[in-house]
């Protein structure tokens, strides 16, 4: 455990920083497994639904610096293209 003052405040920010960032990571999860969830059911309106909520939650990730950019845009795209194709078919 820190002994200094400043060592102190700044275990305490890291640890509230530690469960926000855990808290967009597991929305963003959760979100990806309703888009999945929704395609493996052929359900092309809940899938679109369920995209749009899902990337929402992915960007606000991003700006909060829980998620790097590329790798939102790589979770993003791959959910669009699989959405897409069930729209398609």
């Amino acid at each position: 455990m820190a002994n200094h003052k400043s060592a102190i405040k700044r275990a305490r920010q890291n640890e509230v920083r530690r469960l926000r960032n855990k808290n967009y990571r597991t929305r963003g999860k959760n979100m990806i497994k309703e888009v999945r969830a929704a395609i493996a059911d052929n359900s092309a309106d809940k899938a679109r639904e369920n995209l749009k909520n899902a990337v929402s939650v992915i960007q606000k990730s991003v700006s909060k610096g829980v998620l790097h950019k590329n790798t939102a845009a790589r979770k993003i795209s791959r959910l669009s293209r699989r959405v897409n194709q069930l729209t398609a078919s």
